[in-house]
């Protein structure tokens, strides 16, 4: 008994990693201070739209990936609770009653009258935790609940990220549809123009053509937006656990949100990410189940006891003469099993060699991870002022050359290309702002949460 308690196998320490000491993308974005970032589990609302904050409100109570996830972090804390309860005795009560008889071919005695047995009876066995396979088991079930909690993190902020990458799509795609439909209404007007000024004998056939073909060909673009945002909607039902026939977003007409920046520094990525946390405690799970493979190499000790009565009159079943009972320790131990329990903790070792790599790997991932998005977020910003540049220009030069046209000083052609000029450019600038934001979410995604404040 003084020996239990004692647990053989490795003691957890944790996996060294290569941490940088700074982000390489980060540029001259400042770190985010303590009292900066807001609570992880709501950076969205750093964005300041009350329509994606309400939306978020639904993901932790509908979304079915994080009820699965839920259900598992459940399971792991069940299979704790089952590890733990092999610190106590087992106890098993018994009752029987039977009624037997012997013939005269079965007995040298000859046949004898049927009699009857009743029984009443409890027993207890109980394994003394000498090699610690029992603690070592219960080690390995707690971590692996804690890495199943950080499960459900992960799961939470992927769900909370996808919604807002969805949305933002979907605002895009609106925008989208809104500019392409301005610039229907532009073509239709130089369609009119066009026609008017072939009518009065001053413009060719070919311009008139090129003038419907260009509003065509606007209207199948602002249908293909008109199908992306419906795609996007449907995403955001599924998303807030709603079927898509019963889930309908109002149109916006109000500009895409600014675009906050997530910014935290190595060391602290490695605390606030919940996919790293529960590689590092799986890692610590299969350490202590390098133990528990361990111990059960040696012999295992028990002790066991058993009372109760048995009579073949009930009426005298409790009764001291009737009462029977049993106490005494176990001691099993395997002679030869062809090398198993060996095999066994090669294997617990193995399994602790994958952790650890996984380990290692889940952290290279994150911090490329966010790597990528500080350059996305940081050249997406100077693009977005380039573009916004050339939709200026673009502008002025249609102005420029519809005046012309007007004058009769250049051809239709001259318009097509300066009005697809500026719809490309407005089309290119609304597509940087939308990817703009999906950076800032994945940013946030990749950071753990929290968001903080971009360049000063």
């Amino acid at each position: 008994m003084s020996l239990a308690g004692c647990s053989v196998g490795p003691d957890y320490v944790r996996p060294v990693v290569e941490t940088p000491a700074a982000f390489k993308e980060a540029g001259d974005w400042k770190p985010a201070a303590p009292d900066e970032p807001l609570a992880s589990d709501t950076w969205w609302k750093a964005f300041g739209d009350p329509v994606l904050d309400a939306l978020q409100d639904k993901v932790d109570i509908s979304n079915q990936n994080l009820r699965l996830a839920e259900a598992q972090y459940r399971q792991a804390r069940a299979l704790s609770d089952a590890a733990r309860a092999s610190w106590f005795p087992t106890i098993n009560a018994t009752a029987g009653a039977t009624r037997s008889a012997t013939s005269a071919a079965t007995d040298s005695a000859g046949s004898a009258p049927p009699r009857n047995s009743f029984s009443l009876g409890a027993s207890a066995s109980w394994e003394a935790d000498v090699w610690g396979r029992i603690a070592r088991n219960v080690e390995a079930a707690d971590e692996r609940v804690q890495a199943s909690e950080a499960d459900l993190a992960a799961a939470r902020l992927s769900a909370h990220a996808s919604l807002a990458q969805t949305y933002f799509q979907l605002r895009a795609a609106e925008r989208q549809q809104q500019l392409l439909e301005a610039a229907v209404a532009a073509y239709q007007r130089s369609l009119e123009l066009t026609r008017n000024r072939y009518g009065a004998g001053v413009a060719s056939k070919a311009d008139v053509v090129q003038a419907e073909s260009q509003l065509r060909s606007a209207r199948a673009s602002a249908l293909d937006a008109r199908l992306s945002r419906s795609q996007y909607e449907h995403a955001l039902a599924v998303l807030t656990g709603q079927a898509p026939a019963g889930f309908s977003l109002p149109v916006s007409n109000a500009a895409l949100p600014a675009v906050p920046v997530v910014v935290s520094l190595p060391s602290t990525l490695l605390e606030r990410r919940p996919d790293i946390a529960a590689a590092e405690r799986r890692v610590a799970a299969a350490n202590a189940a390098i133990g528990a493979a361990q111990a059960a190499r040696f012999p295992v000790l028990g002790l066991s006891a058993s009372t109760g009565f048995r009579r073949s009159q009930i009426e005298d079943l409790l009764t001291v003469p009737s009462r029977y009972w049993s106490l005494g320790p176990t001691l099993a131990a395997t002679i030869f099993d062809a090398g198993a329990k060996k095999a066994a903790v090669g294997q617990a070792q193995a399994s602790w060699e994958q952790a650890v790599a996984t380990y290692r790997q889940t952290v290279l991932v994150a911090f490329q991870e966010v790597e990528d998005n500080l350059s996305a977020a940081r050249l997406l910003d100077e693009a977005a002022v380039e573009q916004a540049a050339a939709v200026a220009a673009a502008a002025e030069a249609e102005s420029i050359a519809l005046n012309q046209y007007k004058a009769g000083t250049v051809s239709f052609l001259n318009v097509v290309t300066a009005q697809a000029t500026h719809l490309a450019a407005q089309r290119s600038a609304n597509d940087l702002a939308a990817r703009r934001l999906v950076a800032a979410v994945l940013l946030a995604k990749n950071a753990g949460g929290g968001v903080g404040r971009g360049p000063d």
